[in-house]
Formats: structure tokens, C-alpha cells, sequence
């Protein structure tokens, strides 16, 4: 998820307030919910127009995210949702949370893995990687597993905006390309010696 400086400034509030109500039982509270709320407007396309909509009145959408998230979110939540609505900041919800998510990750030494294999990853192979990228960044890895059928094999890793390639089609891609360049070093060099000669 981009993120930008009004998402930062709305999330570095957020996370703040959440430390004061109750340090980092609270912030994972939170992150959790902002979580929740995330995928609901990915996956809810009303839900998303309901939040963005500058067709709605203000007041009436706040009083419809009372009715919704009274007593299924947290007073910290529900309230930052309420600013968010009277600041006319509710279409930005997604990259708010995203940058949230981020002051998590860095406070807590955590970061978010994407782990993309052609077939599904046991316990163990997860525990194997999530071994060797907390060995190589020394921080703690959130692995998101994900399956992608057109993978030959292998397995690339995204992390942050970072896209680690060590897929079987990635590599087969490199072998051609060292194979062309050498031959063709190869041929120079015979060339030129035909022209030395």
C-alpha cells in the first residue's frame, strides 16, 4: 500500500493515541482492526463508495459508522473513524492504514513478507524461510504465503517495494542471458584475432 505525508500524519497521530490508551496491546489492537476494515473496503465496493462518496452528508455517514462499528471496534478506532469522516479523510482510509501498519512494523521490528511459490508451502518450509530472512534482516518476518499457478518453481519474496526473484523461470531467464553474452564475447574474440592477423 502507497502511503504519503497527509496518510503519515493522520497514522503517527493514530499510533500515538493508542500508545497513551495502552502501549503495544493497544496499537496491535488497533493495526488489527484498521486490518479488518481494510480488507472489508477491499473486498466491498458499496462499502468503499460509502466511505468516499462526497455525495454524503457527513453527519448521516457518521451516524451509519456508530450503527456499524459501535461495540465490534475499539472507543480509539471508532472515534479516529469519526475525525476521519468530519475531515472529509475516509476516501484516504487505505493509505492511513498502510502508513499505521508501517510505524507497527518498525516499532515492533517486524516486517511484512509476501512469499509467492507455484504450489503451497508446508509449516516447515515457511519456518525455513521465516529463519533465513529474520538470519538476513534481523528483524522478525510476517510471511503472507501466496500461490501463483504460471510459477515454474521457486520462490519470490516481496518486501516493502523490494521484489526478490529466485523463481525457476527468473533463473532459466539469466542462464540465456550469460549463455548469449559469453558466446558472443567468444566470437569477438576470435573475430578480432581473424583481423589481427
Amino acid at each position: 500500500m502507497q502511503t504519503d505525508a497527509l496518510a503519515n500524519v493522520y497514522a503517527r497521530s493514530l499510533y500515538e493515541l493508542a500508545q497513551k490508551a495502552g502501549a503495544q496491546d493497544k496499537i496491535n489492537e488497533v493495526a488489527a482492526e484498521l486490518d479488518q476494515i481494510s480488507e472489508l473496503l477491499t473486498e466491498d465496493k458499496r462499502f468503499r463508495e460509502f466511505l468516499s462518496s462526497p455525495i454524503i452528508d457527513k453527519t448521516e455517514r457518521g451516524a451509519a459508522l456508530k450503527s456499524m462499528f459501535t461495540n465490534r471496534v475499539t472507543d480509539l478506532t471508532l472515534r479516529f473513524l469519526l475525525v476521519l469522516n468530519q475531515k472529509g479523510r475516509l476516501g484516504h482510509f487505505g493509505p492511513i492504514a498502510g502508513a499505521f501498519d508501517q510505524l507497527v512494523q518498525e516499532a515492533f521490528g517486524r516486517v511484512e513478507v509476501d512469499v509467492f511459490t507455484a504450489a503451497p508451502l508446508g509449516r516447515e518450509q515457511l519456518d525455513s524461510i521465516r529463519d533465513r530472512i529474520r538470519q538476513a534482516l534481523g528483524r522478525d518476518p510476517v510471511l503472507h504465503p501466496y500461490t501463483e499457478a504460471a510459477m515454474l518453481g521457486g520462490l519470490k519474496l516481496r518486501i516493502g517495494d523490494q521484489l526478490i526473484d529466485g523463481s525457476v523461470a527468473t533463473k532459466l531467464r539469466r542462464m540465456k542471458q550469460n549463455l548469449s553474452q559469453a558466446g558472443a564475447a567468444r566470437l569477438r574474440t576470435k573475430f578480432n584475432r581473424i583481423i589481427d592477423a
